[in-house]
């Protein structure tokens, strides 16, 4: 006699692995949407040239500089070489970016899209000095207190604008400046869509309005006190709380009535 009980259980199993198949398949589904939606606002565009401001209350600032060889020359008039097959002078580009304004700690460099870029990171004491440093001397900073907030403003002026030849530009590329605040941001003219997380503004500008020295006028207002101040006291309040809890429980152990002994 023929029976199916094998075959039945083969189809079951076979059931199975397809299901659980289309549910690995949606999980993963599910987390890159989870992390799709949780990176809503964080900007993934490359850019030819691009600062990054990381600025404390003090006026102090770490300054991060990226922009391939090409843009730092057409942008500051630099005389770097723009073949993809030469490696680029780092200790030429430390030598460009040091000045009594600003220290540079690291100078690295990459290769993207046939062109070399360069990565440069300096602390810099005082930003409001900046603009001395020829680099930056495009730049206008200001930093003050403004009544109950801090107010920071950066004007770009005019670039070096110079010819670079071609370099394979389509007149499409971007360039981008980024403001790293320390404290709650209350006002900027970034737009809606530039207030990233982690309190980053972002002002873009193509390349080639940036190179013709179209104005770019970033402006943001912050409160005095800084987001890490706050979160460190929130951290000793609850610590306080806890060891508070902790004493009266011990308090209450101690002093609560002892049940009378029993008599035989």
């Amino acid at each position: 006699m023929v029976t199916f009980g094998g075959s039945r259980g083969g189809e079951r199993a076979a059931v199975r692995r397809a299901w659980s198949g289309r549910g690995a398949m949606a999980a993963a589904l599910a987390c890159v949407l989870l992390v799709l939606s949780g990176c809503r606002g964080v900007s993934f565009r490359l850019y030819e040239y691009e600062e990054d401001v990381y600025l404390s209350l003090d006026g102090s600032a770490t300054v991060y500089v990226s922009g391939s060889t090409a843009a730092l020359d057409a942008l500051r008039g630099f005389d770097l070489s723009t073949d993809p097959v030469t490696p680029v002078d780092l200790a030429r580009v430390r030598a460009l970016y040091t000045s009594p304004e600003a220290q540079v700690t690291q100078v690295t460099a990459s290769l993207r899209g046939g062109r070399r870029y360069v990565h440069v990171r300096l602390d810099v004491p005082d930003i409001r000095q900046l603009s001395r440093a020829a680099p930056f001397s495009w730049a206008r900073y200001e930093f003050h207190r403004a009544g109950p907030e801090y107010a920071y403003r950066e004007q770009l002026g005019a670039s070096a604008d110079k010819p670079v030849g071609d370099v394979g530009w389509t007149g499409q590329e971007m360039v981008a400046f980024r403001l790293h605040l320390p404290s709650v941001i209350t006002f900027h003219n970034a737009g809606p869509d530039h207030l990233l997380r982690g309190n980053v503004l972002l002002w873009e500008q193509r390349l080639t309005d940036r190179l013709a020295g179209v104005p770019l006028d970033m402006q943001a207002r912050m409160q005095t006190q800084s987001i890490l101040y706050r979160t460190l006291i929130l951290f000793a309040l609850m610590g306080a709380l806890v060891v508070l809890m902790f004493v009266a429980l011990i308090w209450w152990v101690v002093r609560r009535p002892r049940p009378p002994a029993k008599t035989a």
